[in-house]
């Protein structure tokens, strides 16, 4: 059998690299989609830096907030190495401040970024995966669209509305041998946790009932487990995995 074909967007990021590596140790074809503001020698950077530690990443470029970066992205992919069988959704960023301070800039940004991307990424994948009548979409959320956070309105409405698009989703292709979840990350010990002020970081860490933040391999550990072969009675769903910061 050929290998599966998995896209990871944000795949260059701290969680979206531990994902990728996982995928590829899993025996997939993995590409990392990025956009890094265009940037992309870092991007390659990222790639030859893999590649000395014996992971053959590919890279697919696109702004996953324009839909028409996203299908050039996705006819690019089938080109150089067919369908897409596993989706991944991990493309995101942060604009923080509270509500009375927050500019439609900084709500559309992260709306358009963190959600309509999903929606965008899995429109292009879904009809190839009809035709397979197999696929994998995995979506990463976050404890914050679970119960909220101060003043990230706009992140947790994006991330809270991935719940309500992955069931409805799950729904319209579980018979055909599709599965759509969700994975909520609590706090993770990448570069933009670790680059919080220590003390905030300790307040932060003392809240987590099992002790300590989470490592991206973790995270990647569920996408694995979502992604599988073998993982087909599972859809709908969203994973928890933040250390029992939040239990529902």
């Amino acid at each position: 059998m050929t290998k599966r074909i998995a896209l990871v967007t944000g795949g260059t990021g701290g969680i979206g690299t531990s994902i990728c590596k996982r995928l590829h140790d899993d025996g997939y074809q993995v590409i990392a989609g990025y956009y890094s503001g265009g940037q992309h020698e870092k991007a390659q950077a990222w790639q030859d830096q893999l590649k000395s530690e014996g992971y053959d990443i590919a890279l697919a470029y696109g702004n996953i907030r324009d839909y028409e970066s996203c299908e050039a992205c996705i006819e690019g992919i089938k080109k150089d190495f067919g369908t897409v069988d596993v989706l991944v959704n991990n493309g995101g960023i942060t604009r923080d401040t509270t509500l009375r301070k927050m500019t439609p800039g900084h709500w559309d940004d992260v709306i358009a970024t963190n959600l309509t991307s999903v929606f965008y990424m899995t429109r292009l994948v879904i009809n190839d995966m009809l035709e397979k009548k197999w696929g994998r979409i995995v979506n990463i959320s976050s404890i914050n669209g679970e119960k909220g956070q101060f003043g990230q309105a706009n992140y947790s409405a994006a991330k809270a509305g991935m719940y309500g698009f992955t069931k409805a989703v799950a729904q319209e292709v579980a018979s055909k041998g599709i599965t759509v979840n969700t994975v909520s990350p609590g706090y993770i010990a990448t570069s933009m946790i670790m680059d919080v002020p220590e003390e905030i970081r300790e307040q932060i860490r003392q809240g987590i009932p099992v002790g300590r933040f989470g490592a991206p391999e973790e995270i990647a550990r569920v996408v694995s487990f979502l992604s599988a072969e073998d993982g087909g009675f599972i859809t709908g769903a969203n994973i928890s995995a933040n250390g029992g910061q939040y239990m529902h």
